[in-house]
């Protein structure tokens, strides 16, 4: 069993940066490939990206590559969203979840997810 709990969410105007943690518990964090998806009102919930367990692969959507990086650090159980250049088109809740597949990208891969976080980008 692994608990997520993610932080950093807020208000932001386009251009502007927000980093989101997510604090695990429960037993063998590090050998979960970990992730981020997101859901903007109205739609479904979408891959942004994930990271292997030794943060040696990554994996990015399309819309926010070069803009969103992904990171861990095993040691304190935790894995940030570094968001930069934000657009209103990010506006959405943002989930930490975990997965036992190595690059899963679908939602039905996921085994754990967080409660999620707000993000709001005003333009």
């Amino acid at each position: 069993q692994v608990q997520l709990v993610e932080s950093g969410g807020g208000l932001v105007q386009a251009g502007g940066s927000l980093r989101l943690s997510c604090v695990a518990s429960g037993r063998a964090f590090s050998t979960y490939f970990l992730g981020w998806f997101r859901q903007a009102p109205g739609k479904e919930r979408e891959f942004v990206a994930g990271i292997s367990w030794s943060g040696g692969s990554t994996l990015y959507a399309d819309p926010v590559k070069g803009r969103l990086t992904i990171s861990r650090d095993n040691a304190k159980s935790t894995v940030y969203l570094q968001m930069n250049s934000l657009k209103p088109e990010d506006t959405a809740v943002y989930y930490c979840v975990a997965s036992r597949s190595l690059m899963a990208q679908l939602p039905r891969q996921y085994d754990y997810w967080g409660q999620g976080t707000q993000v709001t980008v005003s333009s």
